[in-house]
């Protein structure tokens, strides 16, 4: 039987109560095909602090690096606020990308025909989206030099190269064709140098794959677009700072963040995480929305471990629990025949997710 070694850095709040409940779904899928699990716990963020002194210990990378992906829960939280900025957990955060070089964030937006009523939208606006953002990762803004401040004036510098841009635009025309084939970049080409360049880049690496249509959307206006008609969309490609502010928009179309996953790949590892924080105002007390992280574990199972069957399993399992109106407290309200804790929805769902006919 293939063991898969998976390094699980379950972080700060409700991290550890939602990647327990992944665990379980993974450890329930994996009784259906050929293959196991091995896991090996990481540190990172204000625990690790609390530990170490450092917010990313050097063990955790040595881990991260010798597994076959990481599934990441949630970092930070108001008692390392006051740190300095480089003991902080956010920049433990931003080291670990930067370190395992996953450059390419990839952040699916997909809205449930159950749960069609919890987005703040229209249904017939928000019915059937089902898009990804593909954001460059570890680069821009929030890498780049020179940076700064004084007592009157703070300075931060976006930065992009030719190589940064089209291994990113790579990856969003790959996807693109395995979806709809339609990549959509943003950027601000009327305004900064740096866009002017990521679009002439985006167009070059479009020619490689004539089968994809590309277009070209100034951010302000995607911005816009995603709430008048996000249906337009298939693959939003662009770089780190409007990817992060982008990506959080659109989750919200599907009415709750606690519903949707990310990964983060590069050429070594993968990082496969929810894209909510760590929520220390519900920490332990069983209500924080698991769905998030079950479906980050089925990004990591077709990603990282290409065992799609098992991915498609839980991806069902999800859409199932929720179709027979099984809920967690965020989105009680929503047709719900039943509110659950963090942990029932897990055991819900790894139950479907064990039935083993496929």
């Amino acid at each position: 039987m293939k063991t898969y070694k998976i390094a699980l850095i379950k972080g700060d709040g409700i991290g550890p109560e939602i990647i327990d409940e992944a665990v379980k779904v993974l450890d329930a899928v994996s009784s259906c095909f050929e293959f196991d699990f091995s896991y090996d716990e990481a540190l990172m963020g204000g625990c690790a602090y609390d530990i170490t002194g450092d917010p990313l210990p050097a063990e955790t990378i040595k881990k991260a690096l010798a597994s076959d992906a990481v599934l990441f829960g949630a970092i930070g939280g108001e008692k390392w606020d006051d740190l300095p900025r480089e003991k902080r957990p956010e920049s433990g955060l931003l080291r670990f990308r930067k370190e395992l070089g996953v450059y390419a964030n990839l952040r699916p937006a997909v809205v449930y025909d159950e749960l069609v009523n919890a987005s703040s939208l229209k249904p017939e606006v928000v019915r059937g989206v089902d898009l990804m953002v593909v954001r460059e990762l570890i680069g821009g803004i929030y890498f780049g030099e020179p940076k700064g401040r004084d007592e009157n004036k703070g300075w931060n510098t976006m930065v992009y190269t030719r190589q940064e841009i089209e291994r990113i635009a790579h990856n969003a025309f790959q996807i693109a064709m395995e979806r709809s084939k339609r990549v959509c970049s943003i950027d601000k080409a009327n305004v900064l140098d740096v866009s002017q360049l990521w679009r002439e880049v985006v167009e070059e690496v479009a020619k490689e794959y004539p089968e994809v249509e590309l277009s070209h959307m100034y951010v302000d206006n995607a911005a816009m677009q995603l709430i008048r008609d996000p249906k337009q969309f298939d693959v939003m490609l662009t770089g780190n700072i409007f990817g992060d502010i982008l990506s959080d928009e659109a989750s919200m179309l599907s009415g709750s963040i606690g519903l949707l996953p990310s990964a983060s790949v590069g050429a070594k590892i993968g990082v496969y995480e929810p894209i909510h924080g760590s929520a220390p105002d519900i920490a332990g007390q069983g209500i924080a929305n698991p769905i998030a992280t079950i479906a980050s574990a089925s990004m990591m199972l077709r990603y990282a471990l290409g065992e799609i069957a098992a991915a498609d399993k839980i991806d069902d399992a999800i859409k199932r629990a929720l179709s027979e109106g099984y809920r967690t407290k965020d989105l009680a309200q929503y047709d719900a025949k039943e509110i659950c804790s963090t942990s029932e929805m897990g055991s819900i769902i790894a139950n479907y997710a064990a039935k083993c006919k496929h």
